[in-house]
C-alpha cells in the first residue's frame, strides 16, 4: 500500500506528536496550530511532525471544480520546515488512502510515526467518509494510547483565517489582506519562458514567467511586487492579463525588475506581490500604453519605499 511506503520513510525510534492536514497557504491559523505542536512535542520531549497531502483530497473526493491551490508542494514543504518541526510528511491522497477508516489510518500513523499525540483544529477529521472527527478521535486516542489536542481558530479583525478567507480577499486583489493572513507577500514561483518582446520595444523589458493551471491567482491587472536574486532585492512592477491592447487572448504574468540588468531566461523566479496598482485596461495606441506604465512604475515605487517591500 502506498501510504505505507511513504510512512516508512520517516520511520523513527522516537514518539512523535502529529499534526494532519493540507496546510494550503501555510497562513497564521496553520501557524498557531503548528505552535501548539512544537510546544506539546518539546514538553513531551517527543519529535514534531507534519503530516500533510501532495494534492488536495477534494481533488479526488469532491466532483465540483477543484480549488486552485495557494502554495503547491514544493512552496509547502518549504514553509512547514521554516516552522522548525522535526518532520514533513507528504502522502499521496489515493483512493486507497480514501477507503481507510480513522482506526486504520491512525494504526499506520502509530506504526510507522509512533504517534502518541495529535493536534488538530475543531473542524477536522480523517478517515472513510470523515468519520474520525474530533469526538470520534479522542475515543480513539483513549483506546489506542494517544491524546488529542483541539487548536481553537485564529480570528484578525473578528475573522476567522482560513484558506477560504484568504482566497476571498485574493479575489478581490487585496494583497495586504492577504499577508495580514498568511504573515507573508502573497508570492508566484515560476520559470522564466520566452515572451512576445513587447517590453523590449516598449523599453520596459519583461521577464515572462510560466505559472502551473493549478495555482491560484489574483485578478488581471497591474501589481507592484520584489523579486530576490541572488541576495539582491528588485523592486518589481508585475502585470497579469491578457494585455488586451494587443488583442492577446492567453493570460500571461510578466515582470519588469526596476534596475535589473541581466538574462533570467529558464530561471525560476519567486514573485513577492505587495500591492495592487490598478485592474487591466485597453489603451488605444502604444504611446498611450507607455505613458501608463511609466505612471504606474512611479507608483509602484513609492509604494514599495514606503513600505519596504512589505505590506
Amino acid at each position: 500500500m502506498l501510504v505505507e511506503e511513504e510512512l516508512a520513510r520517516f520511520s523513527s525510534d522516537k514518539e512523535s506528536v502529529l499534526t494532519i492536514g493540507v496546510f494550503d497557504g501555510v497562513h497564521l491559523g496553520h501557524k498557531q496550530l503548528i505552535s501548539e505542536l512544537l510546544k506539546q512535542a518539546k514538553s513531551r520531549h517527543m519529535i514534531s511532525g507534519v503530516v500533510t497531502f501532495r494534492h488536495n483530497p477534494e481533488k479526488l473526493l469532491s466532483h465540483r471544480n477543484k480549488l486552485p491551490f495557494l502554495t503547491d508542494i514544493e512552496e509547502r514543504l518549504k514553509l512547514l520546515k521554516q516552522e522548525g518541526v522535526t518532520m514533513v510528511i507528504p502522502l499521496s491522497f489515493t483512493p486507497e488512502l480514501a477507503q481507510l477508516s480513522a482506526r486504520e489510518f491512525v494504526t499506520l500513523l502509530q506504526k510507522y510515526l509512533k504517534m502518541r499525540g495529535l493536534v488538530t483544529g475543531k473542524d477536522f477529521a480523517l478517515g472513510k467518509e470523515r468519520e474520525g472527527d474530533t469526538e470520534n478521535l479522542k475515543i480513539l486516542g483513549r483506546n489506542m494510547g494517544f491524546n488529542v489536542t483541539i487548536v481553537p481558530p485564529l480570528a484578525i479583525s473578528g475573522e476567522t483565517v482560513s484558506s477560504t478567507s484568504i482566497r476571498k480577499a485574493l479575489a478581490a486583489g487585496d494583497m495586504h489582506k492577504v499577508a495580514v493572513l498568511t504573515g507573508r507577500p502573497f508570492n508566484l514561483t515560476g520559470k522564466v519562458i520566452a515572451g512576445y518582446g513587447r517590453g523590449v520595444s516598449l523599453g520596459f523589458p519583461t521577464a515572462n514567467l510560466e505559472i502551473t493551471a493549478e495555482h491560484v491567482l489574483p485578478p488581471d491587472g497591474v501589481y507592484a511586487g520584489r523579486v530576490n536574486i541572488n541576495e539582491n532585492s528588485y523592486q518589481t512592477m508585475i502585470n497579469i492579463g491578457k494585455n488586451p491592447t494587443f488583442g492577446v487572448n492567453k493570460r500571461t504574468i510578466e515582470a519588469y525588475l526596476i534596475d535589473y540588468h541581466g538574462d533570467l531566461y529558464g530561471s525560476d523566479l519567486q514573485l513577492n506581490i505587495v500591492s495592487r496598482i490598478r485592474e487591466e485596461k485597453k489603451f488605444e495606441s502604444i504611446e498611450e500604453l507607455k505613458k501608463q506604465v511609466a505612471e504606474d512604475i512611479l507608483k509602484g515605487k513609492a509604494i514599495l519605499d514606503s513600505t519596504g517591500g512589505r505590506n
